[in-house]
């Protein structure tokens, strides 16, 4: 296998200019905005719900803590966090289409107060240095150009103590679990976007997107790598999903 391209990135199986992959990344979730949540669900067959309560609770972000929930989406984790009793949520997300949808639901769920929205890209934070106890991302680091930029500017704001939380997926560890998960993820999601979300290339992309991320090994590296200290993991439902975890001293 030949050395990559430096000025390529993954998108899906494809390779494309890094400066293109942010604008392509850009239009699947411009496209989905409006049902990604329903499609999380069906995707998922709801799974996604429990997942996202088991990282909540490892965040464990308290009445003193401001948690930083960068690629935000509609606010599935910054509200359930909130609502659990952090402080204060500031919810980041580069996809303003993300972010209205996620405003919309804020009102509609009566959370008003301790939650702000920033529109900004995670490897450019408008954000001072050690401004935040907690820095999380669920389901958004293997869409961003340049992953350890992402992590460098997760650690840049962490103060001293601080901790960073991934929920992302990641590599099966049940050999029986590959042949059914790769029949769900490369037949049926694509075949769910076309009939629920009108967009079957969409979720072909998402699909092999999770195939090109990092193992649980080698993201640990990466975080070790950025100055994340005590970087571990934890795999869910047979490494499905991974939580990733690692501290600023």
């Amino acid at each position: 296998m030949g050395e990559r391209n430096p000025d390529t990135v993954d998108f899906g199986y494809r390779e494309v200019p890094r400066a293109e992959k942010a604008r392509l990344v850009r239009g699947v979730f411009d496209s989905v905005a409006p049902r990604y949540d329903l499609m999380n669900d069906l995707m998922s067959l709801g799974v996604h719900r429990v997942w996202k309560r088991i990282f909540v609770n490892a965040i464990g972000a308290g009445p003193r803590d401001t948690l930083l929930d960068l690629a935000a989406g509609t606010g599935d984790v910054a509200f359930a966090a909130r609502e659990r009793g952090a402080g204060r949520v500031l919810l980041s997300d580069v996809n303003p289409a993300m972010l209205s949808v996620a405003q919309g639901r804020a009102l509609d769920r009566g959370i008003v107060d301790g939650v702000l929205f920033l529109c900004a890209d995670a490897e450019r934070l408008p954000l001072p240095d050690r401004c935040v106890e907690k820095v999380s991302i669920a389901f958004g680091l293997r869409n961003c150009t340049d992953k350890p930029a992402v992590l460098r500017e997760a650690r840049r704001v962490l103060r001293p103590g601080g901790r960073f939380h991934c929920l992302e997926f990641s590599r099966v560890e049940v050999e029986a679990l590959a042949p059914l998960y790769d029949a769900w993820s490369f037949r049926v999601l694509p075949a769910l976007g076309a009939r629920v979300a009108g967009d079957a290339d969409s979720y072909r992309y998402l699909a092999e997107s999770i195939r090109t991320f990092p193992d649980q090994q080698a993201l640990a590296a990466m975080m070790r790598e950025a100055g994340l200290e005590r970087a571990a993991w934890r795999s869910l439902s047979g490494g499905i999903v991974a939580i990733h975890t690692g501290w600023r001293f």
